[in-house]
C-alpha cells in the first residue's frame, strides 16, 4: 500500500517511527510530511526518516486558520503525487484532504474535546476513523471510533520499542547512580494553550533550588531557554531525552507530554498547570496507576511538598517500577496493533470500538 504519515509536532515523529520502519521492512510505501518544525525535522533526521514539507506552523490562532487551507493544499497535491491510499496523523490537514481524494485518514487522537475544541470540531467529523487510548471511551462514541488500551507515549516507550541506554546520560556528563532531576517548561503556544496558566519563573526558580538540596537539575525548554534558567540547561539532541528521563531521579515541570513519558519510563513525575485532573490520560496515570502528580500553579506549594514527600520516601524507584510494570501488563503494545489495523484497513475497515 502507498502510506502517508503527516507530523504535526515533534512527538508524533516518536509516536509513528517504529510503525513507519515496520510497514516499509513489509514493504510499503511510505511517505511522511511534515511542516517547518526545526525540533521535528531534526528528529525525523536523527531517526533517519526522509520527509516532505507542508509549510510553516504559525503560533497566532488566526494566522494557524488561515494557514489550514495552504496545508491542505500541499497536503492533497502529494497525496495526488503518491497515489495515497491510508494517511494516519493527529492532524486536521489529513481529515480534509481525506474529502477529496479517495485516500482513507486514520486520525489518532488523546485528548479530551473540551481541551482541544476546535480540533475535535474541525476534524473527527471528517476522518475516516479516530483511533483514541481506552482513557477516553466515554467520549468516543462514534461507530467510527477505536479505542486501546495504552496511551499515545506507549507507541515509542513501550519495552517492545525502547531500551534504557545508560550511556546516554554519560555522554551528558551526567552519573546515574547520583540522584539527578530533569525539568521542562513548555512555551504554551499551541492554540489550545491559550488561556491556561503554567509554572511563572518565581515557581520555576523555587523548584531549582527545592530539587538542588537533594540533587544536580538539569532544564530542558521547548524553544530558547529563559536567561534566569540557563545555566541548568540541558544540552543533548532531543531523540536522547527518554534515556535521561528513565535513570533521573524524579521530572518536573509543566509539559503534559514529558510528565506521561516519565510516569510511562518508572519516574516519580510532577507536573503544574491549569490543565491539572481536566484531561482523561492524564487523569487515569494518576488515579489508576500512580505513577504521576498534578497540581494547579495556585497549588504550588502543595506540590513542592510533595516532591519532598516523594524524596524521602525510601526506595522510590523501585516503587514507580511495580507500578509500571502494572501499568505494562494492563495495556497491549499499541505499535503492533497500530501496524496490523493499517495493513488490514482496506480490506476490512473497522466499524466497532475495540
Amino acid at each position: 500500500m502507498n502510506l502517508l504519515f503527516d507530523i504535526g509536532h515533534p512527538g508524533q515523529v516518536h509516536l509513528f517511527r517504529h510503525a513507519i520502519r515496520i510497514l516499509k521492512e513489509k514493504g510499503h510505501d511510505v511517505t511522511v510530511t511534515v511542516k517547518e518544525i526545526p525540533s521535528a525535522r531534526q528528529l525525523l533526521d536523527a531517526f533517519g526518516i526522509p520527509w516532505l514539507s507542508t509549510g510553516r506552523k504559525f503560533d497566532s490562532v488566526w494566522l494557524k486558520g488561515l494557514s489550514q487551507a495552504a496545508f491542505n493544499y500541499r497536503l492533497w497535491k502529494i497525496v495526488r503525487e503518491h497515489d495515497i491510499d491510508i494517511a494516519i496523523g493527529s492532524s486536521i490537514t489529513i481529515a480534509h484532504v481525506s474529502l477529496f481524494h479517495r485516500m482513507k485518514s486514520i486520525l489518532l487522537d488523546d485528548d479530551d474535546a473540551e481541551a482541544v475544541r476546535l480540533f475535535s470540531l474541525f476534524a473527527h467529523p471528517f476522518a475516516d476513523t479516530v483511533v483514541s487510548p481506552a482513557a477516553l471511551a466515554h467520549q468516543r462514541t462514534h461507530r467510527r471510533d477505536i479505542v486501546y488500551e495504552g496511551t499515545h507515549e506507549l507507541f515509542y516507550l513501550h519495552p517492545q520499542y525502547f531500551k534504557p541506554d545508560p550511556s546516554v546520560p554519560a555522554e551528558a556528563g551526567i552519573d546515574i547512580t547520583s540522584p539527578y532531576f530533569i525539568l521542562r517548561f513548555v512555551s504554551g503556544k499551541a492554540y489550545h494553550d491559550k488561556g491556561e496558566r503554567w509554572l511563572t519563573m518565581e515557581q520555576k526558580l523555587a523548584i531549582v533550588r527545592l530539587l538542588e538540596r537533594y540533587g544536580r537539575v538539569y532544564i530542558t525548554t521547548e524553544r530558547q531557554i529563559d536567561p534566569e534558567l540557563q545555566q541548568w540547561q540541558l544540552r543533548i539532541s532531543p531523540e536522547k531525552i527518554h534515556h535521561l528521563i528513565f535513570y533521573a531521579t524524579m521530572f518536573v515541570g509543566d509539559s503534559q507530554t514529558m510528565t506521561s513519558e516519565a510516569a510511562i519510563l518508572g519516574t516519580p513525575a510532577l507536573k503544574c498547570n491549569s490543565f491539572a485532573h481536566k484531561l482523561s490520560v492524564p487523569n487515569m496515570l494518576e488515579n489508576k496507576y500512580e505513577l504521576c502528580y498534578a497540581f494547579h500553579p495556585e497549588e504550588s506549594g502543595m506540590m513542592f511538598r510533595k516532591i519532598e514527600e516523594l524524596l524521602n520516601t525510601q526506595g522510590i524507584k523501585e516503587i514507580w517500577s511495580a507500578r509500571r510494570d502494572r501499568f505494562l501488563s494492563e495495556s497491549i503494545d499499541p505499535t503492533s496493533w497500530l501496524v496490523e489495523l493499517i495493513e488490514n484497513y482496506l480490506g476490512n475497515k473497522p466499524r466497532h470500538r475495540s
